[in-house]
């Protein structure tokens, strides 16, 4: 097991979800984003109510470390009440990319 992470995240617009994806990587809270292409559509429970919306994904790649703050910088960034955000343990991956990961996370020394 690693101690990286991928975090799900639905927004409500392309926009919105650029705009939370681009903020965590300059924070160095995320190494990358992708933004999953086209709607997808969620159906829940909201306020009693079944409810459906068309949202875009994120999938955010991160360490366990950055978790807390990435998840603030994601509640205080998105325009839902309650976003999503659920964190799924990355159990291997390439030695390259793990090692490229951590490298993107790391505060630069500038």
């Amino acid at each position: 097991m690693t101690e990286k992470l991928l975090v799900l995240v639905t927004c409500s617009s392309a926009a919105e979800a650029r705009r939370i994806a681009r903020a965590v990587v300059e924070a160095r809270l995320a190494a990358c984003v992708n933004i999953l292409p086209g709607d997808v559509t969620s159906i829940y429970r909201w306020k009693g109510k079944v409810e459906s919306a068309r949202e875009r994904m994120l999938l955010i790649k991160t360490s366990r470390k950055r978790l807390a703050k990435l998840r603030a910088a994601v509640e205080r960034l998105h325009s839902y009440d309650v976003p999503e955000f659920i964190a799924l343990p990355i159990a291997a991956g390439s030695p390259k990319y793990l090692a490229w990961l951590e490298e993107c996370l790391k505060k630069s020394r500038a």
